[in-house]
């Protein structure tokens, strides 16, 4: 039974990946300072299905799953790092997912100064400490945004990634780097996962499937940008989960390695919405817009790196992955959000 630390475990990966994890024998740990970036009632919530009642916790305060007797969660911030060296310490993890981070790229245009804190210097604490604690495997989050604008049509892990577009394109590029710098100086076995536009049930509010399933039920307007014309690799959270847990206790040739954990099949945004729309069976009221500065115009990943290492290969496709999002959204806000449906 190995011990398991999952950073920003109330997030839309890190709750899922939770539970997958805490089906097995694995004693496993969240830690999530439950910010109010988006909606901390859909975090509350994704706890609550972990089996976690959050109304008044403290900070620091083990909490045990009354769901999964080998799962726990303490509200603690990766930028404090005293107290995450205190947990380090007392609980001498052999894994450590750090998934926690400030999300968006549009919030970054406004407030830059938070992704160089918390998903710069608070991945540094993360890593110094997975040093200082030797851990045997850490992984943690990158992005698909750090390949930028490119002219490249499949992104792959071998390419050069020296042109993000935007501070937390920025910012996960530069976990990259230190990665491989302590993974170099300290032969310590790090792995760096490029997700591509994950979705599905329990996804984050400011996330393309939440706003236009949030305007279609309400008749609001949904904004394409570049009038539509732009694509995107959407994963489906079941199917991002399952590569993570194919790497986490894998022995790698390499100790430094970065995977592109993608669908592989990017999707027209028209063509996302005009799915979305069928399975509410509601039209949506679309405006369309120029491309914003920040954002690219396709992403596509290449899996062939993870299909080699781990025989990885995406089983939800995009009808399904709607169909099944649609279904829980329609569940988790009622009725009245879904009538007709």
């Amino acid at each position: 039974m190995a011990k398991i630390l999952i950073t920003g475990i109330a997030g839309f990966i890190g709750s899922a990946l939770a539970q997958k994890l805490s089906e097995t024998d694995d004693e496993v740990i969240g830690i999530d300072n439950l910010n109010s970036y988006y909606d901390v009632t859909l975090k509350h919530s994704r706890m609550k299905n972990l089996g976690f009642e959050l109304d008044n916790i403290d900070e620091n305060k083990v909490v045990i799953s009354t769901k999964y007797k080998n799962l726990s969660f303490l509200k603690t911030d990766i930028t404090n790092l005293s107290d995450m060296e205190e947990i380090f310490k007392t609980y001498n993890f052999e894994y450590v997912i750090h998934l926690a981070a400030q999300a968006g790229i549009r919030y970054s245009f406004k407030y830059p100064e938070t992704y160089v804190n918390v998903n710069i210097v608070g991945t540094f604490n993360i890593f110094e400490l997975s040093k200082k604690y030797d851990v045997k495997h850490l992984l943690y989050a990158s992005s698909s945004s750090v390949y930028g604008d490119t002219d490249e049509e499949i992104l792959s892990v071998d390419m050069k990634c020296d042109t993000p577009l935007n501070m937390y394109a920025a910012s996960k590029k530069s976990n990259e780097l230190m990665a491989h710098s302590y993974a170099s100086l300290n032969k310590m076995n790090i792995t760096g996962l490029r997700f591509f536009t994950v979705y599905g049930p329990w996804g984050r509010p400011d996330m393309a499937p939440m706003i236009f399933a949030d305007a279609i039920t309400s008749e609001s307007t949904i904004n394409l940008f570049n009038k539509g014309d732009m694509y995107r690799d959407f994963t489906y959270i079941d199917d991002i989960v399952d590569g993570i847990v194919l790497i986490i206790k894998s022995d790698l040739e390499e100790n430094y390695n970065i995977f592109n954990i993608g669908n592989s099949a990017p999707v027209n945004m028209k063509d996302f919405v005009n799915i979305m729309q069928d399975k509410f069976q509601k039209e949506a009221d679309i405006k369309y817009l120029p491309m914003q500065k920040g954002e690219v115009y396709k992403t596509y990943a290449d899996i062939s790196k993870m299909k080699e290492h781990f025989n990885f290969s995406p089983k939800t496709d995009i009808k399904e992955g709607i169909e099944k999002f649609v279904s829980w959204y329609c569940q988790y806000y009622g009725i009245d959000r879904c009538a007709g449906l």
